[in-house]
């Protein structure tokens, strides 16, 4: 049984529709939304040794994937890794890096457990609530993560996951990139490098 203050969470959870991120947030991909994964497992995070940039690296039934998590464009594919390889292992995790991230492994987090960072360095937080089990919801929050107030004044339900399994959610290391992932694709909310 719920008590009042729950309650009263689920009520504002549910009532919360899902809006466009605040600025200076936003989505990569206007029109599209989101990048079609097939079977995905997992996702984590690489800098691009060049360029400074996001990766995303994308574990799926179908092997590895490296999108660049400024464009979302693929950069790096591996259709059969090592069966070794092929799935987060270790205490980290991890998996190897493909493309430019070839000799590092790369974090992951999803199906088979771990996390992305829950905020930045300058205050956003990511909140995943269920207040509809097991439909998960994504709340993009200025306040820490409490959620007070009405939504679209300090948090923002930017993400519902109703059609596909919610894998992970959470900020780059960098704080520029926020990635959602779930079995079917990744979503990614993205701003300019700040100060």
């Amino acid at each position: 049984m719920l008590s009042d203050h729950q309650q009263r969470l689920r009520a504002r959870f549910l009532a919360a529709p899902v809006v466009a991120p605040p600025e200076p947030w936003r989505h990569l991909d206007r029109t599209r939304r989101c990048i079609p994964v097939g079977g995905l497992q997992g996702v984590g995070f690489g800098v691009h040794p060049q360029t400074g940039v996001d990766l995303l690296m994308v574990v799926s039934m179908d092997g590895f994937g490296l999108i660049d998590a400024t464009t979302g464009a693929t950069i790096a594919r591996d259709r059969d890794p090592d069966p070794d390889d092929a799935s987060p292992s270790g205490p980290d995790l991890a998996c190897p890096g493909i493309g430019v991230l070839v000799g590092a492994r790369v974090r992951v987090a999803g199906l088979f457990g771990g996390g992305l960072h829950a905020t930045t360095g300058d205050g956003w937080t990511v909140v995943v609530v269920a207040p509809e089990w097991p439909n998960d919801r994504v709340l993009l929050s200025a306040d820490g993560g409490a959620c007070k107030g009405p939504p679209g004044t300090s948090w923002w339900h930017v993400f519902h996951a109703d059609y596909s399994e919610l894998r992970a959610a959470g900020f780059s290391p960098s704080g520029r990139t926020l990635a959602i992932a779930t079995s079917s694709d990744v979503t990614l909310i993205v701003r300019p490098e700040f100060a």
